[in-house]
């Protein structure tokens, strides 16, 4: 039996569906708004959040249906997660395709998918909703921490409580 997790000897391209959809720690950063510089492509962050992102979970409140109200949500694939530049440097699946460890809040690490919220990582009780709110007022709503990487520098601890990392 393989005692090393499977997302640290698989590829992306490589996992199942449930280990690839394991991989995300719930934070909620990707759920939150981003505008372009069109000049510059710089992405600024805000803390305008999906109207479908639950606040207190920081998951989507209706996954499987998403598309249906948010048609512009993306899905990420292996090659997109590889290609874009707007995942947040948490990010479990932009960790793992750039062949960096998971942090010690990531559930799979941890065993518990409330580290995620106790570290602080998550949008829990950062955010305001979209709803009702005009995108050209997502400019008084900047927000420079959901870019950040609070946990850089850190060593991370690789957990063996993970039912998914036999």
């Amino acid at each position: 039996m393989n005692e090393t997790p499977f997302w640290m000897r698989k590829s992306l391209d490589e996992m199942s569906g449930e280990e690839w959809e394991s991989l995300c720690d719930g934070c909620g950063r990707c759920c939150l708004n981003k505008l372009e510089d069109w000049d510059t492509g710089e992405i600024v962050w805000t803390n305008v959040a999906c109207h479908m992102l639950d606040g207190e979970s920081c998951r989507c409140a209706d996954y499987a249906n998403r598309h249906a109200t948010v048609p512009d949500c993306v899905t990420l694939t292996p090659d997109l997660v590889r290609s874009i530049a707007w995942l947040p440097p948490t990010c479990g699946y932009r960790l793992v395709a750039e062949g960096r460890p998971l942090y010690w809040w990531h559930h799979l690490v941890s065993g518990d998918p409330d580290t995620v919220h106790e570290a602080r990582i998550s949008v829990r009780g950062r955010t305001v909703s979209e709803e009702g709110m005009e995108p050209e007022d997502y400019e008084d709503h900047l927000a420079a921490w959901p870019g950040e990487d609070p946990g850089e520098g850190e060593m991370p601890q690789i957990g063996k409580s993970s039912k998914l990392g036999k």
